[in-house]
């Protein structure tokens, strides 16, 4: 492993996961539980059951619906889905996207191997893909952090990210039954939904959209040029035109209801966090969320 990997390792554990003191290395096993794969027993459904655990075969020859039950096991594997696409290598904050992106993925690594979870971990950005296989322990996360230093090669022009490939291959990755972090700004190719749906069907799945401020509301700079990361499009935009400002943020609120509704439909656990927002405030968040919402 590079300096540079232990480096970075190092200052996230004094920056973040002592700044944590406990509060997320007790909390995470309840928010983010994991589900077992060992089957143990059926019984009637309850409306307080998850529907994926439904027998629907079982249901249909007993004219009454029964869910499977499981024995949670004891520790869990975690793997970390990352975008590393075009897009993600921009951004108008102190940090671009792909940086929150590692910074997170790395302190989620260390966080759950640190209480014996195997971590594995899948990089994808179109033809170029990554897959570390799950281990466990303060290693795991240097190697993670190495991985995520290494440069990513410029992609050809026109080239849009495919969600649901990166999607589709984590599912065949993670074989078994787990917790799934997605981390992406899902933006690319349309059409990634159903994907997403089919991974949540097996695991429990966490998504994480990076963001940047200036997507959600554009700062009034003049006259600029904007490129598009994937594409490499470029127009001439005049930031400071109302109209133009109103629109935008028209097209962002629809976005924003359309990708709430998705990941609700899917089943999944979503949080947004922004490149210019506390690490560990976004951490605490997110498990607060994710408490809740398995309560």
């Amino acid at each position: 492993m590079t300096a540079a990997s232990d480096r970075l390792l190092r200052r996230l554990e004094w920056q973040v996961v002592r700044r944590l003191d406990g509060r997320l290395q007790g909390a995470y096993r309840t928010a983010w539980r994991g589900v077992g794969i060992d089957f143990t027993d059926l019984r009637a459904y309850t409306p307080e059951d998850d529907v994926r655990h439904i027998d629907w075969n079982v249901s249909a020859r007993m004219d009454e619906t029964f869910v499977r039950q499981y024995t949670e096991e004891r520790d869990l594997t975690a793997w970390l889905v990352l975008d590393r696409s075009a897009s993600m290598r921009g951004g108008t904050a102190r940090q671009g996207k792909d940086s929150a992106l590692s910074e997170l993925a790395i302190v989620l690594a260390r966080l759950l191997s640190q209480n014996g979870n195997r971590v594995g971990a899948v990089l994808f950005d179109n033809d170029r893909q990554r897959v570390i296989s799950p281990r466990t322990g303060r290693s795991q996360a240097l190697r993670l952090a190495h991985e995520l230093d290494r440069p990513e090669p410029a992609g050809g022009p026109g080239t849009t990210t495919d969600l649901a490939a990166m999607l589709r291959l984590a599912a065949t990755t993670a074989s078994r039954r787990g917790l799934v972090f997605v981390l992406s700004d899902f933006i690319g190719d349309p059409g990634w939904e159903r994907a997403l749906a089919m991974l949540a069907h097996r695991h429990e799945v966490v998504t994480v959209r990076i963001v940047d401020p200036a997507e959600l509301d554009l700062p009034d700079m003049g006259l600029v040029f904007v490129e598009d990361a994937e594409t490499g499009e470029q127009i001439l935009v005049d930031t400071s035109d109302p109209l133009l400002r109103q629109r935008l943020r028209a097209e962002v609120w629809s976005r924003e209801v359309a990708l709430t509704e998705t990941m609700r439909q899917a089943g999944v656990t979503a949080h947004r966090i922004t490149t210019d927002q506390d690490l560990v405030a976004a951490l605490v968040g997110m498990v607060r969320q994710s408490g809740r919402r398995s309560r």
